[in-house]
């Protein structure tokens, strides 16, 4: 049986979460979509279930981290080192903010960003060639 991965992230606005990741090429799901939620999909096994804050804390009894803290870093791979720089430049342009400087190690590149919400996400591409 395959496993699959669902992340569950805190947002402020639903519209504007799903303009922002449409833009950087995502799709979602309309069968988990609702007014305060949605499912992006990343690949066949992996999602991200974007909750507005009242939706979000329904699940929990602990506060949301607020913005200035973080708990997670998303890496998110990409098929090309071009791929990262398009994507990652998308999200510069969408207000997302610079994390970091672009960091190519030779077998890898990376660059990172965070959401509109506050959440962290490094995009990166890894040479097949060094993955055993």
């Amino acid at each position: 049986m395959s496993k699959s991965l669902f992340v569950n992230l805190p947002i402020a606005n639903l519209k504007k979460s799903v303009a922002f990741f449409t833009e950087l090429g995502f799709t979602f799901n309309p069968q988990f979509t609702d007014e305060q939620s949605t499912c992006m999909i990343i690949s066949d096994n992996i999602f991200v279930m974007l909750l507005e804050h009242a939706k979000f804390e329904g699940f929990i009894d602990k506060k949301i981290a607020p913005r200035d803290t973080a708990e997670a870093i998303l890496a998110l791979s990409c098929d090309s080192q071009e791929e990262v720089r398009t994507l990652t430049e998308k999200a510069f342009a969408m207000g997302a903010r610079r994390l970091n400087d672009p960091e190519d190690m030779g077998f890898m590149f990376s660059w990172g960003f965070e959401d509109l919400d506050g959440h962290l996400w490094d995009v990166f591409w890894m040479n097949p060639d060094h993955v055993m």
